[in-house]
């Protein structure tokens, strides 16, 4: 019996061998992997023995040979095929263990274009496939985790089960698949290409979930295959707690997108249901997070925490004081995960120094959404230099206020639509979202403020339509705002402002978020 292994991801390779070795099994091999059986005393033939043929331009050609695929597609209990393959000296080869060249981890690492190329594997790709084509006759083996069950049905049984080369072969299928997609993901890359005619998306399954949205509904995670150079939840380490759900992930990504808006400052973003209902800075952590805590304490209430400073212990006890269902912070002391450890379901999420960074911002990456059978693509939201505003009304805001709408209109863009944001300097007072009336938002928003919104800084994702929104913010307190603008009842929006004495921006953005 003949097995061919060639592979760049070499975990378990020696202990694989060698217990194919002890089954019967006459090895195949090339390059690194055969160097490395042979280190390790593990008896192989080289491909070009078996073959009769040399590698040739440079190791391109390897395995491209009829004694190879012929080997590998060949059905031998088939009498045409067991002729031919006699005829011309093919012996079967009844398992494939294959991973391709490490294109992927090449590309992180910033090479050349050319050194990239190179590492697009050809000859790989081939023999995964048609390993997994006549998975009849053929294991194929493309992830090192698999060598243990495969090796233990060998000696139990002389033989690899049906059921496990039909998994085997679905896994290899998508093996190559992914990283076909990674390739042309780059080329994409490459040539400026952001919307290409067929898409392929490489993404890596991270950990099966519990449920979906709901538990009658079944979820998975997948994250890109590289880890981009910003913070992401899909690539934060998991320090403790109970298993990520879900709702938890795509709160916590809610939240992170949100505290990259903040940069300069410590700050704490609280969110609930997708929705902010704590944002504020201030001049340490600790006293960020109880700013942001304390604008909805009921909310925050098993609630999901962003912070853009390493956890201190002062910061570490504040959380501790209220239930929460995850944190995600650029890190924590060693002392903060002492303090923390008591909070045992409490997941804690580290996504690394850069979320600490005063330079940390969300890369122009692409939105998706799916829809009935389709899927939307678009650029990420991103907020725009605020040197582009335009104050459009008679009074001019203080440099107090313009602050406030600064911080006002960083949180808007992450409140659904309608949104209408309260908003001192360096906190959130008060947002509501999601209604179909824009008015409608108002009232909710001033509801919830009540009497702290006196002062304070309105933002609009989107222009108001009529001035009974204006009209609204303004018995409510405010003393500015920021829209985009845009109405075809602009003049009487800005004459309601000026009416109140408002001062009001416009921006020329619209931030919808639906």
């Amino acid at each position: 019996m003949l097995a061919l292994l060639s592979v760049s991801d070499k975990r378990g390779l020696v202990p694989f061998a060698q217990g194919l070795v002890r089954c019967g099994y006459t090895l195949l091999s090339t390059g690194g992997t055969l160097e490395a059986l042979k280190a390790a005393g593990v008896p192989a033939t080289k491909v070009s023995e078996h073959t009769g043929s040399p590698e040739i331009l440079g190791g391109r050609v390897k395995t491209l040979h009829p004694k190879i695929h012929g080997g590998i597609l060949g059905r031998p209990s088939l009498e045409s095929d067991a002729r031919e393959m006699a005829s011309h000296g093919i012996e079967p080869i009844s398992l494939v263990a294959v991973n391709l060249y490490p294109f992927r981890e090449t590309v992180a690492k910033g090479a050349s274009r050319d050194d990239t190329i190179e590492q697009i594997d050809i000859g790989g790709p081939a023999m995964v496939r048609a390993s997994a084509k006549n998975a009849a006759f053929v294991t194929i083996v493309v992830d090192p985790a698999d060598y243990e069950g495969v090796l233990a049905e060998l000696e139990a049984t002389k033989a690899v089960s049906e059921k496990t080369r039909r998994g085997l072969q679905r896994k290899a299928f998508a093996h190559t698949a992914a990283y076909d997609a990674a390739v042309a993901a780059w080329f994409s890359e490459q040539e400026g290409e952001t919307f290409p005619d067929t898409l392929s998306l490489p993404f890596v399954k991270a950990q099966g979930l519990r449920y979906g949205e709901n538990p009658h509904q079944r979820g998975a995670f997948y994250r890109e295959y590289r880890a981009p150079a910003e913070p992401t939840v899909a690539f934060s380490e998991v320090l403790q707690g109970k298993e990520l759900s879900y709702n938890n992930i795509l709160d916590l990504d809610a939240a992170l997108g949100l505290v990259l808006e903040f940069t300069d400052q410590p700050a704490a973003v609280v969110i609930k249901h997708n929705t902010p209902c704590g944002v504020a800075v201030d001049d340490s952590l600790e006293s960020a997070y109880r700013r942001a805590r304390a604008i909805d304490e009921t909310s925050a209430f098993g609630g999901i925490i962003a912070l853009n400073r390493e956890v201190d212990v002062p910061t570490a006890k504040a959380l501790a004081e209220t239930f929460l269902e995850a944190v995600v912070a650029p890190g924590y002391s060693a002392a903060a995960l002492e303090v923390l450890a008591a909070k045992k379901n409490l997941r804690l999420l580290s996504a690394g120094p850069s979320l600490g960074s005063p330079t940390a911002r969300p890369r122009a990456q692409l939105d998706a959404r799916s829809v009935s059978g389709g899927l939307l693509l678009m650029d990420r939201d991103a907020i725009e230099p605020v040197t582009e505003w335009k104050v459009v009304t008679r009074r001019q805001p203080t440099p107090t206020e313009l602050e406030a709408l600064r911080f006002a209109w960083k949180v808007c863009k992450h409140v659904k639509s309608n949104a209408i944001v309260f908003a001192g300097p360096r906190e959130l007072l008060a947002q509501a979202g999601g209604q179909t009336s824009r008015v409608d938002s108002v009232k909710i928003a001033a509801m919830r403020g009540g009497a702290r919104l006196q002062g304070s800084a309105v933002a609009s994702d989107a222009f108001f339509p009529f001035r009974d929104g204006l009209d609204a913010l303004a018995a409510a307190g405010a003393g500015c705002v920021v829209q985009p603008g845009g109405s075809v009842r602009d003049a009487e929006v800005i004459a309601a402002a000026d009416e109140h004495g408002l001062s009001m921006i416009f921006t020329g953005i619209r931030h919808f978020r639906h």
